[in-house]
């Protein structure tokens, strides 16, 4: 389907992505570089996000993507992951359309698995037992909200993405690298949908 885009948005549309995949890239080869990079370096996606139905699309691609990769599954988190993997089966990510009432259903169930909070001096902090199902879970809440912000699809990138590494700490470095080309061939392929 043709985009109803008229020719100067769409001309900014793509000089915004072009722009977005340079800057991925800037750290990606920074990280070459140095061995690592801040996660607010990821920031740039905001800007990328505002333009419709981009936020929503990014939600289910990262859930899709961590719903496939199945690490260290347990008992307890199998059945959840199974659940993610039919609901995100043959999904086409760049115009999705997945049952709501499933969506929201799923997207329950994975809040609830991992609600647990402990208190650690002045906050309260959620304690993630799996992280390919919270990424799941936050990809289907930038799908189902349509209030969502590019700051939550910027935080999904950034959990996404960030990698603990005894030398730099919590950023971005070593596996960090393939997840942000990931993102680069997303926004790239969506980038060429509009277009088309």
């Amino acid at each position: 389907m043709k985009s109803t885009q008229d020719r100067p948005a769409r001309r900014f549309a793509q000089t915004s992505g072009n722009d977005v995949s340079h800057k991925l890239r800037n750290i990606i080869t920074d990280i070459h570089e140095g061995g690592n990079a801040s996660l607010t370096r990821l920031t740039v996606l905001k800007k990328w996000f505002e333009v419709p139905n981009r936020l929503r699309s990014f939600g289910i691609f990262i859930a899709r993507t961590a719903s496939s990769r199945g690490s260290g599954l347990t008992d307890e988190t199998a059945a959840l992951s199974c659940e993610a993997r039919e609901l995100l089966a043959g999904v086409d990510v760049f115009n999705p359309n997945i049952p709501r009432t499933r969506a929201e259903s799923l997207h329950a169930s994975l809040e609830a698995f991992q609600n647990d909070r402990k208190n650690i001096h002045w906050t309260s902090v959620r304690m993630i037992r799996s992280l390919d199902l919270f990424l799941v879970e936050g990809g289907l809440h930038l799908y189902l909200w349509l209030g969502a912000s590019s700051t939550e699809g910027y935080r999904l990138a950034a959990a996404y993405c960030e990698h603990y590494d005894p030398r730099h700490g919590n950023g971005l470095n070593g596996p960090s690298v393939y997840r942000i080309d990931e993102i680069i061939v997303f926004i790239r392929a969506f980038e060429a949908k509009e277009q088309g």
